[in-house]
C-alpha cells in the first residue's frame, strides 16, 4: 500500500464569496469589482488557500483601489472595413430555416385584419407527416393550432427538393355547404413537375387531421373535398420555388376574400397573377427586412 498523503491543517479549503446576505443589494462599486475579479480567478482555479491569506483577501475588498480605470483602453479605429459583397440568401434556393426565417418576417409586417383570418403550419410538417413514425407526432401539432377555427390554413411544403403552397379552405365548415365549400388549393411554380403527384399525401394528410379533431363525416366525404391547382405564375429557374411560395403568401394573405367560393374560381390566381421582376423587388425588400 502507498503511503497515506499528508494534508497540511494550516492550509483548507474555505469559501471566500461574501456571506452577507444583504451583499448583493448593493451597488457594484469599484473596489467590489476589483474584488469580483479576485473571487472569480480563484474560483476557476480552485486555488486552496491559507487562512492568512483570506484575512488578506477580506481586507483587500473593503480597501483595495481598483486599478481598472487605469488600463488604457485602445481608441476605435477610424479606418473605414470594406466588406465583400455578400449574396442574398434569397437569390439561392432556401432551405427550410431560412424559409421560416423570411415566412416570419413577412408575417410580422402584414395587415393584422387579414392575418386573422389564417393559421400557418411550419413548413417541414408535411414533410414528417410523410415518415410513419413521425405522423403522431405532427398530428398533435397541428390539433394545438385550431385550423377549424379559421378561413385559411397555409401549408408550406417542401418534398422532393422542390416547394410549393397548399392552402386549406373553410375547413371548420360543413362538409355539404354550397357558399362556403372547404377546399384545398394547391400553388406550385414548376407545374412540370406534376403536382398532383403529392395529392395522395395531401388527402391521407386531411383525412387524419379531421379523424384526430374529431370531426363529422365519412372517409368518402372527406376524400371528396376538392384539390384546385390554378395555372400561377411559373418560376425561370430551378432555385426560385421558396421565393416563388413566399410571394404566394404575401398576396394570397393580403387578397382572398373572406368566404372563397369555388364559384368564383380561380380568383386572382392566373397565369397573370405577378411577373418574375415583381417577385425579384420582392425577394430584395425582404431581405433588407430580415
Amino acid at each position: 500500500m502507498g503511503k497515506k498523503k499528508q494534508v497540511d491543517d494550516s492550509i483548507i479549503p474555505i469559501d471566500i464569496a461574501p456571506s452577507d446576505p444583504d451583499y448583493n443589494r448593493y451597488p457594484v462599486s469599484k473596489h467590489r469589482s476589483c474584488w469580483i475579479h479576485v473571487v472569480g480567478y480563484l474560483r476557476a482555479s480552485r486555488k486552496k488557500i491559507t487562512k492568512q491569506e483570506a484575512q488578506r483577501l477580506r481586507s483587500l475588498k473593503l480597501t483595495a483601489p481598483c486599478f481598472l480605470d487605469n488600463i488604457p483602453c485602445r481608441a476605435r479605429s477610424k479606418r473605414r472595413v470594406t466588406r465583400k459583397k455578400s449574396t442574398p440568401k434569397l437569390k439561392n434556393k432556401l432551405g427550410s430555416g431560412s424559409f421560416e426565417c423570411y415566412l416570419e418576417t413577412l408575417w410580422s409586417r402584414l395587415p393584422a385584419d387579414k392575418r386573422d383570418l389564417f393559421t400557418r403550419l411550419d413548413c417541414q410538417w408535411f414533410a414528417w407527416y410523410r415518415k410513419a413514425s413521425y405522423r403522431e407526432k405532427v398530428l398533435s401539432w397541428v390539433k394545438r393550432k385550431e385550423i377549424f377555427s379559421t378561413k385559411y390554413v397555409l401549408v408550406p411544403i417542401v418534398c422532393w427538393g422542390h416547394w410549393s403552397l397548399l392552402i386549406f379552405c373553410h375547413f371548420g365548415e360543413s362538409l355539404q355547404s354550397k357558399t362556403r365549400t372547404p377546399c384545398m388549393l394547391l400553388l406550385d411554380s414548376l407545374q412540370m413537375s406534376n403536382a398532383l403527384r403529392l395529392e395522395a399525401d395531401i388527402r391521407r394528410f386531411m383525412f387524419d387531421i379531421y379523424k384526430a379533431e374529431g370531426r363529422p363525416g365519412n372517409k368518402q366525404m372527406i376524400y371528396q373535398v376538392p384539390l384546385l391547382v390554378p395555372k400561377v405564375p411559373q418560376q425561370r429557374n430551378g432555385k426560385e420555388c421558396g421565393n416563388f411560395v413566399l410571394y404566394f403568401i404575401n398576396l394570397f394573405v393580403k387578397s382572398a376574400p373572406e368566404n372563397f367560393n369555388i364559384d368564383n374560381y380561380p380568383y386572382f390566381m392566373k397565369n397573370d397573377w405577378f411577373n418574375a421582376e415583381a417577385v425579384e423587388r420582392f425577394c430584395e425588400r425582404l431581405h433588407a427586412l430580415a
